[in-house]
């Protein structure tokens, strides 16, 4: 798709990239915090979301011809709307006792991840040739 097509917001990407590596943050986090899954309330929410937001990023990279860009662009921006809240209601479902330091991992995690990262799981897309 052209980088300047009136279908794609111009800062479609980069909230693409914002939005999961905050995910990834906050997923790697309640590993780190040893956090049991049945502990975890609606992960796959945050799975599937994440999921629409890494297929987005894939579809940003094909031709112009292949896709329907304006389906794709409009079920990325309700993904996107609902990423965050999705990761604050994990956070604050979280048993007492894990939610200290779950929070204080994810912030740590999140200021050293890179920019690549974000394109982990993205068919196709090689991390290092960005």
């Amino acid at each position: 798709m052209p980088r300047h097509s009136p279908l794609i917001p111009p800062d479609l990407r980069s909230q693409l990239e914002t939005a999961r590596l905050d995910t990834l943050a906050l997923l790697r986090s309640l590993d780190q915090a040893l956090v049991p899954k049945a502990h975890i309330p609606n992960i796959d929410q945050l799975f599937e979301l994440d999921a629409d937001c890494a297929e987005a990023l894939w579809a940003l990279d094909q031709p112009p011809t292949s896709l329907d860009f304006a389906a794709m662009v409009r079920d990325t921006l309700v993904s996107l709307q609902q990423l965050p809240g999705a990761r604050q209601r994990l956070r604050e479902a979280l048993r007492r006792a894990d939610k200290p330091r779950v929070i204080s991992l994810e912030t740590a995690i999140r200021a050293a991840l890179d920019l690549s990262e974000a394109y982990n799981d993205v068919l196709g897309r090689d991390p290092q040739s960005r």
